[in-house]
């Protein structure tokens, strides 16, 4: 099966020479890692860092290590009650929050250890954990989930309820917020029947959580609640001089309020901590995925196709352009909701439509699917126009502008389109006239006459879009003239009369293919009151012209032409196009989109391709999202609010990671909102914790252990189990998008490091390769197996972050991808971090950066409703006037108006409106 073909792929046996795991013929070497790239990103990895065991004492006490903390911050706690109790000793150094200490890192990274080697530790939990082991007190499985259980579900809940009571003052609600975890915790003390968490004696874990909570459970006043348990526990550890010791100094005997500066530099967390906060049943470390039980069926199933060859493995094949349909293949045509050249791009536009096509582009081409992914600019209408007024430009150079600003803002979020086209061309007239003729022979089309909204002054009809008022369907009162953006339905909607042709091809695609459930839910709205006639021409001047000769002066209405422009992008690209567009029969199409622009893909444009009755490919698979807000508010095109996409790349933060955190909060089954806070979050734990720290432990002990060479492997059941548990986690990925689940099968990516995680510490390598011949042999399988998990990855991870995944395969010089369910490792090259972590300051700048001045603007005062056009319009006047070398005091007194209506603007939106002050001039 493709499964066990892929877990054979990357977990394949090495041969006895220890050359690779793929048979590499002459053995690749790691070159020497600088002491600046060997960051500590997690806990765990720090074994790999330290010296061995006989020289622990020597390290202790000839070469003295330097800790650095600060006053106030809750982690410092930590550090400073494991010095206490490990009695490691430390040359002590207190600097402000803001020092820079960790020289390899453009932020502030406190608490850090200064090693004899020269390197740094920047993890608290690191740093508490390699102080109990330079002591000799090693950390039990036990500990070790421990830890991993107050980084991943304690800390984020704790963030939020110091954030709550220190900086909000608002203590009466953490009680609820930390609930879960300390009912877990007082069910887990409860149970153990030992003082505690890991046994007899104090471990790291009891310092750790000890000094996590210590802020929290010593001030009454937060009436947590009494857990007989935790009461026990927490104070046979207030009794101990140090833990009392290291709170005095880090709080300085003021509790919650010493924390205080600290806390008002950092982001504020999202309100709801769900899966973070609300640890499930079971081991500490554990998510709900890890505790699915592994049968020995199943173990036994992954140790068989461990032994098999990789001969089967078909190798990824180069795109040959132009794609085409071929005989055999599944071929899939993809398209992307054409987005509006008038303006840049915002996240939620980003995410809802060209992101989500790419993600699944990239992975069909891994499954050996033929597939093309169109898209382009939508670029007629008169939101062009109004554009190209305001900007003092034609449509066509404002077309020209923003087609170049869309096209470099998706090559930076690495948006893979094998053709990225535009409509005004001469193509989309061709194709779209000839639709129309078609509809008009077949006798699809009446004339008829419809009341629009018009402007005496300037005698132009106003744009439907730019119309504002009360719905009449659900009273939203800023419904836009085409549509409210509210309940979705159209405004003054009128349709093609098609309903029986309609409704008999939608209930074969819709129960055939993979609408997602928003679009049908849309898509059966429209026909539960029957379809009415919908205009398909209006009274504008930019767009493409209606060649009947009754009509000559009107243009096709946008929502008629616009999903034309997927035809004729791709004639553009090929002049085979009717290979994809009229080839029902051996073409699947998927449209990409957001929810609003459902009922336009799911009728509209169907009804229009019915209509000419040509053999048109009619969509299969209609996959749309709900909204994407920004922070609590919307993102609005219109009116300027959120992050836009030529922001993005100016914030430092990778593409990738932009990729990553926008896909992890996918709006798939209901809306979902970008938050800064809640990017630094999953940023600082998911990729940096979980999955940069995995991969780079895996080829660090290949670095350090084997001189670069994947060694010999033998699997135990411990191995057995990972493999069938990584098997498990590839099935869900695979089912999960090839149903387009992008958002939840991200999860499966992360849930498979967070496995190797636990298995590189419940096996601990970095200790048994100092053992003998037998441990030697283990440590090597952990580490073959686990570079061979890390090389799988890289091949999961193409479709989300493409930039990562081939940085993780040139670091473990692994071959050329490979399609889908094949992948090779070969021997690490090198290895060095993959992620940084996203500081406090850097998130709040951001967040003040794109948050606060977009809201001061909507907040402020309201310009008339037309200031903006009038402006644009009182302009042009002027312009022309001086053009026409009209009489001086006429055109003073345009030019009046013109200021006025510009400082009306001004004020509305929330800037000066007093004039520049002149260059060279005092103002």
């Amino acid at each position: 099966t493709p499964l066990k073909n892929y877990i054979s792929a990357i977990c394949k046996r090495a041969n006895t020479s220890c050359i690779s795991v793929c048979g590499l013929r002459s053995p690749a070497k790691l070159l020497p890692v600088p002491a600046a790239t060997c960051l500590v990103l997690k806990s765990n990895i720090l074994s790999a860092l330290t010296p061995s065991k006989s020289r622990y004492n020597t390290v202790a006490t000839n070469i003295q290590m330097k800790l650095f903390v600060s006053e106030g911050n809750p982690h410092c706690l930590k550090v400073l009650a494991a010095v206490e109790v490990s009695g490691v000793q430390c040359d002590v150094q207190y600097v402000n929050h803001e020092e820079r200490v960790v020289p390899f890192l453009s932020r502030p990274a406190l608490p850090a250890l200064l090693l004899p080697s020269g390197l740094h530790l920047f993890s608290s939990n690191a740093i508490c954990r390699y102080l109990f082991e330079v002591s000799g007190k090693d950390s039990s499985e036990l500990c070790n989930q421990w830890l991993e259980w107050e980084a991943t579900y304690l800390q984020p809940a704790l963030l939020q309820a110091l954030h709550l009571a220190v900086v909000q003052g608002k203590g009466s609600e953490v009680s609820k917020v930390l609930q879960g975890p300390l009912n877990y915790l007082e069910q887990s003390l409860s149970k153990g029947n030992t003082p505690y968490l890991t046994g007899e004696a104090v471990s790291v874990a009891d310092v750790v959580l000890w000094a996590a909570l210590y802020p929290v459970l010593s001030d009454a006043s937060l009436a947590l609640g009494e857990r007989a348990s935790i009461k026990a526990w927490f104070d046979r550890g207030a009794v101990m001089h140090s833990c009392q010791s290291a709170a005095q100094k880090v709080l300085q005997g003021k509790g919650l309020q010493g924390m205080k500066s600290y806390m008002q530099r950092q982001p504020a967390p999202p309100s709801s901590q769900c899966r973070d906060s609300q640890p499930c049943n079971g081991n500490p470390a554990e998510s709900e995925e890890s505790e699915r039980a592994v049968s020995a069926e199943e173990m036994e199933t992954a140790a068989l196709t461990w032994s098999k060859g990789l001969n089967t493995c078909p190798m990824a094949t180069s795109r040959q352009h132009p794609i085409l349909p071929q005989e055999g293949k599944r071929n899939i045509l993809l398209t992307s909701a054409l987005p509006y050249v008038n303006n840049v791009p915002h996240l939620g536009n980003i995410i809802g439509c060209v992101l989500s096509t790419d993600v699944f582009s990239r992975y069909g081409r891994m499954r050996g699917w033929n597939m093309l992914f169109i898209c382009g600019t939508d670029e007629y209408g008169t939101a062009t126009e109004n554009k190209a007024r305001e900007e003092g430009l034609t449509p066509q150079q404002i077309c020209d502008k923003y087609h170049a600003i869309h096209s470099n803002i998706y090559k930076w979020f690495q948006i893979d389109f094998d053709f990225f086209g535009r409509t005004t061309t001469e193509k989309q007239t061709e194709i779209a006239q000839n639709i129309f003729w078609r509809i008009h022979k077949n006798g699809f089309l009446v004339e008829d006459t419809v009341e629009q909204l018009r402007c005496e002054k300037c005698q132009r009809f106003l744009a439907d879009r730019f119309v504002e008022g009360i719905c009449p369907h659900c009273s939203y009162p800023e419904a836009r003239g085409d549509q409210c953006d509210n309940c979705g339905k159209l405004i003054n909607a009128v349709e093609l009369r098609l309903q029986g042709q309609l409704e008999q091809w939608l209930d074969k695609s819709t129960s055939t293919g993979d609408w997602t459930a928003n679009a049908k839910q849309i898509t059966r709205s429209w026909l539960r009151d029957g379809l009415k006639p919908r205009c398909i021409t209006r009274d504008l001047r930019w767009g493409t012209p209606v060649p009947h000769p009754d009509f000559k002066e009107k243009v096709f209405y946008v929502w008629f032409d616009a999903p034309i422009g997927y035809l004729s992008i791709t004639a553009n690209y090929t002049d085979q196009w009717e290979k994809w567009w009229k080839n029902p029969h051996q073409v699947e199409l998927y449209n990409f989109m957001a929810k609003d622009n459902v009922p336009f893909h799911s009728v509209v444009f169907p009804c229009s391709l019915l209509g000419a009755q040509d053999n048109y490919t009619l969509v299969n698979h209609l996959i749309a999202t709900e909204y994407l807000n920004y922070e609590d508010t919307k993102f609005s095109k219109s009116r300027g609010v959120g992050v836009f996409g030529d922001m993005a790349k100016d914030t430092g933060i990778p593409s990738d990671v932009w990729r990553f955190y926008l896909l992890y909060v996918r709006p798939e089954g209901q809306d979902s909102a970008f938050s800064w806070a809640d990017m630094a979050l999953k940023n600082n734990s998911e990729l940096l914790n979980n999955l940069g720290n995995f991969i780079n432990r895996a080829g660090m002990f290949v670095t350090k252990f084997f001189e670069g060479c994947v060694p010999a492997m033998e699997l135990q059941q411990e191995d057995k189990r990972l493999l069938a548990l990584v098997g498990w986690e590839l099935q869900q990925y695979i089912q999960l998008l090839d149903k387009v689940k992008i958002r939840d099968s991200l999860r499966h990516i992360l849930n498979i490091s967070r496995h190797g995680n636990q298995y590189i510490q419940l096996n601990e390598p970095w200790k048994k390769i100092k053992g003998g011949d037998t441990e030697r042999q283990r440590a090597g399988t952990v580490t073959g197996v686990s570079v061979n998990i890390a090389c799988l990855l890289s091949v999961m991870l193409l479709p989300y972050m493409p930039t990562v995944s081939q940085t993780i395969r040139d670091q473990f010089n692994a071959l050329s991808l490979v399609s889908i369910p094949c992948c090779k490792a070969l021997a690490p090259l090198y290895v060095s971090p993959l992620f940084q972590k996203l500081e406090v300051d850097q998130i709040e700048a951001l967040k003040k950066k794109f948050g606060g001045q977009q809201k001061t603007a909507q907040s402020a005062g309201s310009p008339p409703p037309a200031a903006g056009p009038a402006a644009a319009a009182e302009g042009e006047k002027v312009r022309e006037l001086k053009a026409q070398k009209a009489e001086k005091a006429a055109i003073t007194a345009e030019v009046a108006k013109l200021l006025d209506l510009k400082k009306q603007l001004a004020l509305a939106e929330g800037k000066s409106s007093d004039p520049a002050p002149q260059k060279g001039k005092k103002k």
